[in-house]
C-alpha cells in the first residue's frame, strides 16, 4: 500500500474540507533577505543521546519558517500545523519533548542546520532534492506533492500549461514565490527571471495576488489550495505535476539522529498516527 498520500487527494480534499475556515495571515511585504537573527544567536554545545547528538539533552529543537499552512504556521504565539504535530509525534517516540524556535526566513534553515548547534532539525515542508542533498540529509520522505500556481479568479489567466506559461511569461507580469523553495526553482527556469519575484512570506504572495498587486504565486500544492479557500476571489489555474516528497533536514554530521528519525516515522506509520493527521490537516482518509 502507497505510504504517503498523492496530492491529488491532498487537492481535492482542501478545497472541501477547508472551505469553510477562516485563517487570514498579516505580514510585511518584504523581499528575501535569506537571513534570520536566530542563526546568530550563541552555539551551545551538543549533547551525546544514544549513538547521535542533541543540542539540548532531551530536546528535539526544530527549526521551521511557521508560515506554510496548513503544514506549519504560527498562530496565537504558537505553532501549528501537519508539520508541527508530526514533530511532536516523532520527538515523543523517541523519549524526547519537541520545542520550536522562533520562525526563520524557509531559506536560512538549511544553513541553520548545517551550522548546527541552534537545531536539530529543519521540518517545513522541505522537497527532497538532489542539490539540497549536498548540504545536509534527509531522512525518508513522509508526503507528496506537486507545485500549483495560483491567481486571481477571473484574471485572464487560464488555459493549458503552456497557454499559462505563455501569459506569466508576458512583459510587466509578476509571479510571486517564496525564497528557496522548488516553487522559486520551477518558475527561473521556466518564466523570464525578471516576473520571478521572491518573498520571505506567504501570505504576503497570496495577498498580493489578492489584491492584485502580483499577477500568480507559485509554490507546493498542498499550500496553494489552502490558501486559495482562505482567499476566495483566488484559484489554483494549473497543477505541475513535479513528484516531489517531503522530507526532514538533519545535519550530515548527525547520521544517528537520521535513522533514529527514520525509526519513529516508520512507527508513526504503523501504528496509524501517520494516518490520523493526514485526515486531521487535508482530510485525507487512506
Amino acid at each position: 500500500m502507497k505510504k504517503h498520500a498523492s496530492i491529488l487527494a491532498i487537492g481535492a480534499c482542501l478545497c472541501a474540507a477547508l472551505a469553510c475556515v477562516v485563517l487570514v495571515g498579516c505580514g510585511n511585504n518584504q523581499p528575501a533577505s535569506g537571513t534570520d537573527d536566530a542563526a546568530k544567536t550563541t552555539e551551545p554545545a551538543t549533547t551525546a543521546s544514544g549513538d547521535y547528538t542533541l543540542v539540548t539533552d532531551g530536546k528535539l529543537i526544530v527549526a521551521s519558517d511557521l508560515d506554510f499552512p496548513p503544514l506549519d504556521s504560527f498562530e496565537n504565539g504558537k505553532a501549528q500545523g501537519f508539520d508541527v504535530e508530526l514533530s511532536e509525534a516523532i520527538a515523543s517516540k523517541m523519549g524526547l519533548e519537541c520545542e520550536y524556535l522562533p520562525p526563520m526566513n524557509f531559506d536560512a534553515i538549511i544553513p541553520l542546520i548545517q551550522q548546527g548547534g541552534k537545531a536539530d532539525i529543519g521540518n517545513s515542508a522541505f522537497s527532497i532534492t538532489d542539490e539540497r542533498k549536498k548540504e545536509i540529509d534527509f531522512t525518508d520522505a513522509y508526503l507528496d506533492s506537486n507545485l500549483g500556481i495560483a491567481v486571481k479568479k477571473d484574471g485572464g489567466i487560464s488555459g493549458d500549461e503552456a497557454a499559462i506559461i505563455e501569459a506569466l511569461s508576458a512583459d510587466g507580469v509578476i509571479v510571486a514565490v517564496q525564497a528557496g523553495t522548488t516553487g522559486q526553482d520551477w518558475a527561473e527556469e521556466n518564466l523570464p527571471k525578471d516576473n520571478v519575484r521572491p518573498f520571505d512570506s506567504v501570505t504576503n504572495c497570496i495577498t498580493g495576488v489578492s489584491t492584485g498587486k502580483f499577477d500568480a504565486f507559485v509554490a507546493d500544492l498542498p499550500v496553494i489550495g489552502y490558501q486559495c479557500t482562505q482567499f476566495t476571489d483566488c484559484e489554483v489555474c494549473l497543477e505541475i505535476p513535479t513528484g516531489e516528497q517531503y522530507g526532514i533536514v538533519v545535519s550530515k554530521d548527525n547520521p544517528g539522529l537520521t535513522s533514529a528519525i527514520n525509526d519513529a516515522l516508520a512507527e508513526l506509520e504503523e501504528d496509524g498516527t501517520m494516518a490520523a493527521l493526514k485526515e486531521k490537516w487535508f482530510g485525507i482518509t487512506e
